[in-house]
């Protein structure tokens, strides 16, 4: 495995007995693997979906200046989170890829909106609609709008869109499908039994990444990977997703916001993805702990003051990568110009790896509860790992807390009530 979990301070008192209860919940992950009843657990061996996606990705790719995801939540973060591994959106930077340039329009906003549809050149761009249940209202208005604009150029919408949503069904609307279809526009069908927020393995997440460039294949082996203890009747302490589920619920009474705080430019999208997954899954009954996700080192000098002389309510997830040798070197005489003689010839990963394991030993020497994951090669099979041991961990967290990961009643009850106040004006 890529992955190395580790926990750096002392487990909570019954954090044995916690951990002795995600066996139910490791059988009943195993027992639905077998029999199929839980989709996500058989995509990391799924290979007859590769040629279609990477065929699409191609289709995207040829001809094309910009490609435009549109979608929110679930059906955007997971595929951010893989095309940032690819060098899309890094922080400071923006991108470090190949043409054509990537676009997620994820969040509802008229001025950055209108701004895109006015700069894009509508005739190289492509734009790819993502919503599960195709009744999501930000994502239809997009759509829409782009539409509209295709049109008003005077380009074919066939030639331009692409729309991944659920089959059709007999007596459930589906509006995105219903729209596409009416342009003659190609659909990919997402997995209906894969939940947004669980669909970075599906194509809506490895779509993005092969228009990137990525492995896929090397993703979903990498989630094989995470999953692989589980299928094998590991004990619960040998199962790593187990092990992070146990320590959430164990300090949740306590220990109520947990801080996902990654080393790595390329990792903060994963931040991101994470805060959904948990918040969402989680959130119910009174019961879950808050996510919280953060950057390393920009975040040790506006956020650690707080988490280690401030209130001791949080458990901490330090991810790490190998940055040690990486990037520039620093020269002697300027160093030593600086006041920092200790810099001469250091390279500027040999600092971020530094910063990375001090925060964790600090954060522990003054008793706050850490747990280190550690990537020794930041690619897509290590990724692959890192999504689904939290997908696993979620899902197990859930069972302990007597909550169900995969339904989202409050955030139903908003939308419905949005589109009332957008009818009446």
């Amino acid at each position: 495995m890529a992955l190395k979990q580790t926990i750096d301070q002392a487990r909570p008192p019954d954090f044995a007995a916690v951990l002795a209860r995600t066996g139910e919940a490791l059988a009943d992950l195993r027992a639905r693997h077998a029999d199929g009843t839980l989709p996500l657990l058989r995509l990391p061996d799924k290979r007859d979906d590769i040629a279609t996606i990477l065929g699409y990705a191609t289709l995207l790719r040829e001809g094309t200046s910009d490609v435009v995801f549109l979608g929110t939540g679930g059906s955007s973060l997971g595929g951010q989170t893989l095309a940032q591994l690819a060098g899309h959106a890094v922080p400071g930077v923006g991108s470090l890829r190949d043409p054509p340039r990537i676009h997620f329009m994820d969040n509802l906003d008229p001025e950055s909106y209108g701004a895109l549809l006015d700069r894009l050149p509508l005739k190289t761009s492509r734009f790819v609609a993502v919503s599960k249940s195709g009744g999501t209202g930000e994502t239809l208005m997009q759509t829409i709008a782009a539409l509209d604009a295709v049109k008003d150029a005077g380009l074919d919408p066939h030639d331009h869109f692409l729309g991944i949503t659920e089959p059709a069904r007999p007596g459930k609307a589906n509006g995105l499908r219903d729209l596409l279809a009416a342009h003659q526009i190609r659909m990919m069908d997402h997995d209906p039994g894969v939940g947004g927020r669980f669909s970075v393995l599906t194509n809506v997440g490895l779509l993005p990444a092969a228009v990137c460039g990525l492995d896929i294949g090397a993703i979903r082996q990498g989630a094989a990977d995470a999953l692989a203890p589980v299928l094998a009747n590991r004990q619960p302490g040998d199962v790593p997703a187990a092990v992070g589920a146990a320590l959430s619920v164990a300090l949740a009474p306590t220990k109520t916001i947990a801080v996902m705080m990654a080393y790595a430019d390329r990792l903060q999208m994963f931040t991101r993805w994470y805060v959904q997954l948990w918040a969402e899954s989680l959130g119910k009954d009174g019961k879950g702990t808050t996510p919280i996700g953060a950057l390393g080192p920009v975040d040790q000098h506006s956020q650690l003051q707080l988490y280690i002389a401030g209130p001791r309510d949080k458990l901490f997830t330090i991810v790490t990568t190998s940055p040690a040798g990486r990037g520039p070197r620093i020269s002697a005489d300027l160093a030593r110009l600086a006041g920092e003689p200790d810099f001469s010839g250091m390279a500027i990963g040999d600092l971020v790896a530094a910063q990375g394991r001090a925060t964790a030993e600090t954060l522990a020497k003054n008793g706050c509860p850490v747990r280190t994951i550690h990537i020794e090669k930041l690619n897509e099979r290590a990724m692959g790992e890192l999504l689904m041991h939290f997908m696993l961990e979620t899902i197990i967290a859930a069972r302990l807390l007597g909550v169900d990961p995969f339904d989202q009643p409050a955030v139903e009850e908003g939308k419905i009530l949005a589109k009332t106040y957008l009818a009446s004006g």
